[in-house]
């Protein structure tokens, strides 16, 4: 079984609650959106993860397959997420590729990146509940949006900057953040 590493062709946003750069208390997170062509990609590459995996089952009538680890939100949109670890942190680069390891740069919902990640079956101890999950193997930081797990394979820092490449965007050496223009509505009385 082969391991594929997806990557997002174009730019995707992230959504919900975001841990990049700095862990919450339950570690690293990332949640973003992808489109249809993502998971259609993902639904036939599951299929074949799902059968190694019943392969391997101690009974696989009595078996309980876990969900698929994207969840639709809107028409054609998907919500994927990836957690980690500090000991499996990907690399994540700006649009230059270069490395960065500030971790007060503000990556919150709404900033716009670009993943790098594969699919891989797994089974747990019980030996009855199977399932896939989603590995983050790189982030290409494209723009930052200020607001209030995992193998990471062979993939370094220099390896996440030629999995993508540069494009125009964040770039460590110049930062252009832009704050947000709060509307405040101004109540009559």
């Amino acid at each position: 079984m082969t391991r594929t590493i997806h990557k997002t062709q174009q730019p995707v946003v992230l959504e919900g609650y975001q841990a990049v750069m700095k862990p919450s208390k339950f570690g690293y997170s990332l949640s973003a959106i992808v489109d249809q062509a993502m998971i259609d990609m993902l639904e036939v590459e599951r299929l074949e993860n799902l059968n190694w995996a019943n392969s391997k089952l101690k009974n696989p009538k009595r078996s309980t397959l876990k969900p698929e680890p994207w969840e639709e939100v809107a028409a054609g949109k998907y919500k994927v997420k990836f957690s980690w670890n500090e000991d499996t942190k990907p690399p994540i680069v700006d649009t230059e590729g270069t490395h960065i390891t500030d971790s007060t740069i503000p990556v919150y919902a709404g900033s716009t990146v670009k993943l790098g990640f594969y699919q891989k079956p797994y089974i747990l101890k019980d030996g009855v509940t199977y399932g896939t999950t989603l590995k983050l193997v790189g982030v290409q930081l494209i723009t930052v949006q200020g607001g209030a797990g995992v193998d990471t394979g062979d993939l370094d820092a220099a390896g996440v900057a030629e999995l993508f490449g540069t494009t125009t965007g964040y770039k460590v050496s110049e930062p252009n953040v832009t704050p947000n223009e709060i509307e405040t509505e101004e109540e009559d009385f």
